[in-house]
C-alpha cells in the first residue's frame, strides 16, 4: 500500500511549518451570592506560520484537516 501524506498549509503563503504560541490570562467574575471575585486561569494556544507570520487557532487547523481527510477518502473510494 502506498503512503499518502497531506499537510496543513498556510492559506496565505502555502508554508507547512508552524510554531506554537501560548498566551496566559486570568478571567475574573463576580457571583451574586458573594462579594468575592472568582477567577479561572486560561491558557490560549495559537499556531503561527514561520514564513508569513499568519496565526491559526487549533480549531481552524482541525477543521481543515478534517476536510482534507474527507476529500482524500472520496478520491480513493471506488464508485
Amino acid at each position: 500500500m502506498d503512503i499518502i501524506k497531506d499537510y496543513f498549509l498556510c492559506d496565505k503563503c502555502k508554508n507547512k511549518n508552524f510554531i506554537r504560541i501560548h498566551n496566559f490570562s486570568v478571567h475574573f467574575r463576580r457571583v451574586n451570592f458573594s462579594d468575592d471575585l472568582l477567577y479561572d486561569e486560561i491558557t490560549g494556544e495559537m499556531f503561527q506560520c514561520t514564513h508569513c507570520k499568519k496565526t491559526f487557532s487549533k480549531h481552524q487547523i482541525k477543521t481543515e484537516l478534517k476536510e482534507m481527510i474527507d476529500e482524500r477518502l472520496k478520491s480513493v473510494t471506488v464508485p
